[in-house]
């Protein structure tokens, strides 16, 4: 591995959702040189098949990695992570860090029921519904699967304004069945002040943000204490795996993260 101040790592994600990962990776390891990549090219991963989804994670994650030097790969996708973590694993031999729903904390915090927010592919995973029967036996679980939170997000991030009224009709199902919300995709914590506007301040939203900011911690920095000075350092680089074309906004946002703009991502084979 690099220096211990200037480690790089890889953050994976099929669109912008990964920025809420980074962002809590970023707030406790300002140090870290991050890579971005999304894979706008084939965005939502959640209509993907198993095996195209296999094939698109694994080649550019192990590209990416070699090409830009990469210590460590969050793939901060709970659709991908359900399927591609054995495989980057045993393919790669630097740490993968992936995402799973926060059911086990959520149901710690329950009294009333959870409410699992995610995309279809996540509600209808048998890994997920695995966690709820290890770590949610005694609170009912509320599922609700939705890609139009993830687009709202998306939108976000290109400066539209959530609907409110569109985002109520999304969540009514939860709404007054529910006293804790887990935010299981990456890209809800990206609206997390409107969902928590429609479900109201009696309903803890939990997301697994925080935790995989540890999880980076503990594998790369495990002896590392409070730095209240962290080295300068250049831009991030973000990386698209198609032409994004009018995201000026949207690079707008990247820069006040600490990104540079958009590059498209060219392969070497092409």
């Amino acid at each position: 591995m690099t220096n211990t101040n200037r480690h790089k790592i890889l953050i994976f994600d099929s669109g912008v959702g990964g920025l809420s990962v980074y962002q809590q990776i970023q707030e406790r390891l300002p140090q870290l040189d991050v890579v971005y990549f999304f894979d706008n090219a084939a965005y939502p991963y959640g209509e993907l098949t198993q095996d195209i989804l296999l094939e698109r994670v694994e080649r550019f994650v192990t590209e990416l990695v070699d090409k830009e030097k990469i210590d460590l790969v969050v793939i901060a996708c709970n659709t991908a992570s359900t399927i591609v973590l054995p495989r980057l694993r045993a393919k790669l031999t630097i740490p993968i860090v992936g995402v799973v729903p926060a059911i086990k904390p959520a149901s710690l915090l329950a009294n009333l029921a959870v409410g699992l927010i995610a995309t279809p592919a996540t509600v209808t995973r048998q890994y997920t519904h695995e966690l709820i029967r290890h770590f949610s036996q005694d609170k009912k679980v509320e599922l609700l699967g939705s890609t139009r939170l993830v687009d709202m997000a998306e939108e976000k991030l290109r400066g539209k304004d959530v609907n409110q009224q569109e985002l109520r009709s999304v969540l009514l199902p939860l709404i007054g069945k529910i006293d804790v919300a887990v935010l299981g995709c990456t890209h809800f914590p990206l609206i997390k002040n409107e969902i928590q506007s429609v479900l109201g301040n009696s309903v803890t939203l939990v997301d697994s943000g925080e935790a995989i900011a540890r999880r980076v911690e503990s594998l790369l920095c495990p002896e590392r204490g409070p730095d209240n000075n962290p080295p300068s350092k250049l831009l991030n680089k973000i990386y698209s795996s198609a032409p994004v074309w009018e995201e000026g906004a949207l690079n707008e946002r990247l820069s006040l993260l600490g990104f540079k703009p958009i590059q498209t991502y060219l392969r070497s084979d092409v």
